[in-house]
């Protein structure tokens, strides 16, 4: 017995109303529908629908029965609508968001890989700190950094992002290299300042990290805010002050000499970093192809 087959007939009878309904629509006979039937409640050891000659009606774990056929019948469908789209070209818009570091630093340079593979996607990146809701402002993807609140997203994790704290040879020869954590606090901090969609902001007030001693919170302050990664980037060139930012941001200024990294036996924590998407069943070609590139690109070590 077919059973997919004798369900959806199954439910086609209850819908349509009578067995000669449900065989007019799925184009066999009364009898052909009525085997079936009878093979699938033989299966089942008990009756699903009752019939007379003028009417049915379902039978108490008929009704149970009605209900799982359509959730399995459904998830069947799914499924299968889920394989056609695998072979579809990836194609359209897509309007995906990244916090600022990693969008400018390491996703806008692999972009170029992925229109390469991709050609018939239109990308629209949007890179901002600000947290954005995806739905409401028509994002597919979000790249973002730190911790996650509960939301209804789904979270992809990817390769944790490493801080690094830095100053410039120039502001160094002035106020000298803090040796141990402690004294950071005797020197200007250039502080990162998050941003909300609110008025207010959450300002830094320490930075964490972990050393011989373990781990251990050092209380900063300095005569610089900034709302931009960049901005304390650039601050710290031109020799403000000391900053605390990604690694992959200040790589290529360590390795010129622009900054100098500073207490190397201590390391700020890592911040996760995650793919975020709506959850949908049917996910579209073009999002499963960014899901995947950026996922192979940047995931966690294996």
């Amino acid at each position: 017995m077919d059973h997919l087959k004798a369900m959806s007939l199954f439910v086609l009878t209850v819908e349509r109303g009578s067995l000669s309904a449900a065989a007019a629509e799925y184009g066999l006979s009364p009898t052909m529908v009525g085997n079936h039937l009878q093979a699938l409640e033989a299966h089942l050891g008990t009756r699903l629908l009752n019939r007379t000659t003028r009417r049915q009606h379902l039978t108490e774990f008929g009704k149970t029965y009605y209900d799982r056929c359509i959730e399995i019948l459904g998830l069947v469908e799914d499924t299968e609508a889920l394989a056609l789209e695998s072979h579809k070209v990836p194609k359209g818009r897509l309007r995906v968001t990244s916090s600022a570091a990693f969008g400018t630093e390491r996703l806008m340079p692999a972009l170029a890989d992925y229109a390469a593979r991709y050609p018939a996607v239109d990308l629209d990146v949007v890179i901002t700190d600000t947290v954005v809701d995806l739905a409401e402002e028509g994002f597919e993807a979000a790249i973002r950094i730190g911790s996650l609140p509960a939301s209804n997203l789904i979270a992809r994790p990817l390769a944790p992002y490493r801080l690094v704290i830095c100053a410039a040879p120039s502001y160094l020869a002035r106020h000298g290299e803090p040796r141990r954590p402690e004294e950071l606090g005797c020197h200007n901090c250039l502080v990162y300042t998050y941003s909300s969609r609110s008025e207010w902001r959450s300002t830094q007030s320490s930075w964490r990290m972990s050393g011989p001693e373990g781990e251990i919170n050092v209380a900063i302050a300095g005569h610089l805010q900034v709302d931009s990664a960049q901005g304390l980037r650039r601050a710290a060139i031109a020799g403000m002050g000391i900053v605390l930012l990604p690694e992959i941001m200040l790589s290529e200024d360590i390795a010129a000499g622009r900054l100098v990294r500073l207490l190397p036996g201590y390391a700020p924590p890592s911040r996760p970093l995650n793919l975020l998407y709506l959850q949908d069943r049917r996910i579209s070609p073009k999002l499963r192809s960014f899901i995947d590139f950026v996922v192979e690109r940047f995931g966690p070590p294996a």
